[in-house]
């Protein structure tokens, strides 16, 4: 009936959860199962990214292990959801890329590139690599061959999002009517505000049965921090393209503070969950592919980290060095951004969003 062992599993739970519903007002998922009878592949996917993986159903759980019934949702689910960024990459030859170690493959790739960077600035004009240049990034690479090969690289990351989550989608939908702007706003503010880290109100129960807030608002500085060092690299291309105001700007400037502000919000909210992660109840995870998680809170901790490093010595010898091994950070992320965990946040809004609109409809799924 079901392709995957997983599938199965996470089938007979749901079986399980229908019949006691127990923890319907823990979260998003269990209302979502009440709406079905049967579940098909689409189905238990669907309901594996609406889990936030809080823990609550778990500890509140009256057959939970060592019970016989041995229901876990969270790490069915999590090892289900593991599973479906694998399913729907694009392209499929790189799904392997989730099931390998993410951290070495993530971080060889941003060395490699800021091996490049430094090698070919190096070789172009050494003395632009190895001295002041009064916090002229475009010195020591020019402005066009930047653009150019960040560009390409983003439109890369984005092509493999929208053919992915188009096939997530339609997956998960199967003939369901079209969802409306009101759904989509209220998955966005689902999402917005991590509504469903909060196990049912007290807080996730993910590193012991003490509900706790720390790792939602450790999700908000990272969440929000990114958005932070986005909107810095929006700005400064408003000021570049529309004002013809050009780099460096000063510290007081929005772009800098933007950035400044960001970058400590990625060094906050990824610390914190790795710490969190490591107190984390090992029954509650997929423990094969704990280095996907791994992998990218490495990732934005070095982004974070070069990045503040080049703007307090962008005006010294070290801001060559410094800007190569933050561009070969960054382009590695961006790289790694379609086949890591990333995904896993635009999933649960695809999710979130069927969520919103079933939930308006108030129709019964066969």
């Amino acid at each position: 009936m079901h392709a995957t062992d997983a599938l199965r599993e996470a089938d007979r739970l749901m079986t399980v959860c229908n019949a006691c519903r127990y923890c319907e007002g823990l979260c998003a998922v269990f209302p979502a199962m009440e709406m079905r009878r049967t579940f098909n592949d689409g189905d238990l996917t669907y309901l594996a990214n609406l889990c936030h993986q809080c823990g609550a159903c778990y500890h509140d759980c009256q057959y939970s292990p060592p019970h016989e019934f041995d229901v876990n949702v969270p790490a069915v689910l999590a090892k289900l959801r593991n599973d479906s960024y694998a399913a729907y990459a694009w392209p499929e030859f790189l799904a392997g890329a989730f099931a390998r170690n993410g951290l070495v493959i993530t971080l060889l790739t941003a060395a490699s590139v800021a091996g490049f960077i430094i090698g070919f600035v190096g070789f172009a004009d050494p003395a632009a690599l190895f001295s002041a240049q009064a916090g002229d990034f475009y010195m020591v690479m020019p402005h066009g061959a930047m653009v150019a090969l960040f560009g390409i690289v983003a439109l890369y990351a984005i092509l493999a999002f929208v053919f992915s989550l188009r096939a997530f989608w339609r997956d998960i939908n199967g003939d369901a009517p079209r969802t409306g702007f009101v759904a989509f706003g209220q998955a966005l503010a689902d999402t917005l505000s991590l509504k469903y880290l909060g196990g049912g109100g007290g807080g996730c129960t993910s590193e012991d049965e003490q509900p706790s807030g720390r790792r939602r608002l450790y999700h908000h500085f990272t969440f929000y921090g990114f958005l932070l060092c986005f909107a810095a690299t929006c700005v400064a291309t408003l000021y570049h393209y529309g004002f013809g105001w050009r780099a460096p700007y000063a510290f007081y400037s929005l772009p800098v503070l933007l950035g400044i502000v960001g970058g400590v919000g990625l060094l906050v909210g990824p610390v914190g969950l790795f710490v969190l992660a490591r107190r984390r109840d090992p029954i509650l995870v997929d423990g094969a592919r704990t280095g996907m998680d791994t992998a990218f809170i490495a990732m934005l901790v070095l982004t974070s980290l070069t990045g503040l490093a080049l703007m307090i010595l962008r005006d010294t010898a070290a801001m060559g060095l410094l800007l190569s091994l933050h561009l070969g950070v960054v382009l590695g992320l961006f790289l790694s951004l379609p086949y890591g965990k990333f995904v896993h946040g635009l999933y649960r809004l695809l999710a979130l969003i069927k969520y919103a609109a079933e939930r308006r409809r108030g129709t019964f799924v066969e």
